[in-house]
């Protein structure tokens, strides 16, 4: 494996800007813990969210801080700006002489798949994909993990949580590109608001997305509040006054779409707890739909630093708490005890087998 020196001092946060579709040499981070020396380099790049995005992208640069932290060594970074630097971003990386590169996101399994051919000596960690040939039939590299979630699995606890609590009747969803990483989330939640319905003799209906045929409402990116705001307009509507974004940061479109509407409307988050990484809209949020990446990145990188590294996808499940749905906090006194108690049982039969909750982006 290659390794370098890293440079001492106080670690600092910061974010490479980029130009072209070329990335310079990335921001050098500096050392924790008193500038102790390693010859570990990790290092990460962002997808065009961005390390800010309140999403995946921020949990994961979190993961990575904290294990650089730990290790009392620098990390660098590459922050996409446009998907044409993809490619060029997981290189420089490469270039820069990286022992460990994370990459965040579904768009970035093909930069991650060629960097890693390409550099066999260097460790990948792909969030939210697993990696396919350019035939899309699957692809297994000896240095590349698929970090993967079942976040299904939390989403149908999130649906049924909407479905005993809407009062409209009507909940909605959209999401920003039709990847299988938010598909999952989306399915989930339909899923789980049709378990209530059977269980419970309600009628609660989805706006804007069919399980059956896979189609919905999409923003078309990833970048756009607006069109967060503009989708969620459309739900709200149609009657919604629960939303989930399965969007990254165009949830606070969704924000902005209830507080124009003065409606009495709530917000699912995704990824994050957003009452806890966007508290402005804290009064809007009913729960959100966890994945713990920032506890899983650390954790593959401290133990790729130990020579531990595997390729073996890692999936978050509720079982092994990798998923889960976040605390009702400033929505508590407005749900019904009962259902908080039915959605623990619910996750007792999920982890046990005895609730099966599939999607046809369930990883494998």
């Amino acid at each position: 494996m290659k390794r370098r020196v890293a440079f001492s001092g106080l670690a600092t946060l910061g974010v490479v800007a980029l130009l072209a579709a070329c990335a310079p040499a990335p921001t050098d981070e500096g050392t924790a813990g008193g500038g102790a020396e390693s010859d570990y380099l990790p290092c990460i790049v962002s997808d065009f969210g961005g390390f800010d995005d309140k999403s995946f992208n921020q949990s994961s640069f979190e993961g990575i801080t904290k294990a650089s932290d730990e290790l009392g060594i620098e990390f660098q970074q590459a922050e996409s700006k446009s998907e044409d630097q993809y490619g060029p971003n997981v290189s420089s990386m490469v270039d820069q002489g990286c022992d460990f590169v994370l990459t965040v996101g579904f768009a970035l399994s093909n930069a991650t798949r060629d960097a890693a051919q390409a550099a066999p000596d260097t460790n990948f960690a792909l969030i939210d994909s697993a990696l396919s040939n350019d035939d899309f039939s699957p692809l297994t590299l000896d240095n590349v993990k698929p970090v993967l979630y079942d976040t299904a699995q939390a989403a149908f606890l999130a649906g049924y949580l909407a479905a005993g609590t809407t009062k409209t009747g009507v909940v909605g969803t959209y999401g920003g590109l039709q990847f299988p990483s938010v598909t999952i989330f989306m399915d989930g939640f339909v899923d789980g608001v049709a378990y209530h319905n059977e269980k419970k003799g309600t009628d609660v209906t989805v706006s804007g997305w069919d399980k059956a045929t896979q189609t919905g409402l999409f923003a078309g990116g990833f970048d756009d509040i607006n069109q967060g705001k503009a989708l969620s307009t459309t739900l709200i509507d149609a009657g919604a006054d629960i939303i989930l974004p399965v969007a990254g940061p165009l949830f606070q479109g969704t924000a902005q779409a209830i507080q124009d509407s003065g409606k009495d409307v709530a917000i699912i988050g995704v990824d994050s707890d957003l009452f806890e990484t966007t508290p402005e809209f804290a009064s809007l949020y009913l729960t959100s739909v966890l994945k713990q990446m920032t506890d899983a990145t650390e954790q593959i990188i401290l133990d790729d630093a130990e020579g531990d590294f595997s390729s073996t996808p890692y999936v978050g499940t509720l079982e092994n708490e990798g998923v889960d749905i976040a605390p009702l906090h400033d929505w508590e006194s407005k749900v019904d005890p009962a259902v908080m108690t039915e959605i623990e049982a619910i996750k007792a039969d999920i982890i046990s087998g005895a609730l099966k909750v599939e999607s046809p982006a369930t990883p494998k």
